[in-house]
């Protein structure tokens, strides 16, 4: 798996609730993404029970830091739904289906779809989302802002056309 696949990859498992598997991948994933060594470092520090506490409080809904990146920009409007399709077609295309519990714009998924596929087109088109969540975390003073520090370190903005 190529170095920017094995981030993002790591990326997504961050961005998850802390199990007892992410407690059990912490060694690997601090080995493999060197981007990441803040959270990383910190989440092998800190007890798991209280872990999976702050990230309930960080990501609870209501927060204003969702992981949904289709609600940055259109929020519970019927836009959303339209956005939501975009996400599987694109997942489609790449012969890929969205699983689970989880909606197709939940960003740990984007972040595994682009560690399999390398593309990374999803999150150069919300850009600005990421930047927004980005910022929102290290406001609120969160070690989850490192994750997307990290991960909008390595998408190039998005262009005008994909804005709009």
């Amino acid at each position: 798996m190529p170095s920017d696949a094995v981030f993002y990859q790591a990326a997504a498992l961050c961005l998850t609730y802390p199990d007892d598997d992410f407690t059990a991948r912490l060694p690997l994933l601090r080995q493999a993404a060197p981007q990441l060594r803040a959270f990383t470092d910190h989440a092998a520090l800190t007890p798991p029970r209280e872990l999976a506490a702050h990230y309930v409080r960080v990501f609870e809904p209501g927060n204003r830091h969702s992981l949904y990146l289709s609600w940055w920009r259109d929020g519970d409007s019927p836009r959303r739904g339209t956005s939501l399709v975009r996400f599987e077609e694109v997942y489609r295309r790449h012969g890929l289906e969205c699983g689970g519990e989880e909606l197709p714009d939940f960003l740990p998924a984007v972040l595994e779809f682009t560690a399999r596929t390398g593309d990374t087109s999803l999150l150069t088109e919300h850009r600005d989302s990421l930047e927004r969540l980005r910022a929102r975390l290290a406001d609120y003073g969160t070690p989850y802002a490192g994750v997307l520090d990290a991960v909008c370190a390595t998408v190039p903005p998005a262009s005008t056309a994909a804005r709009r």
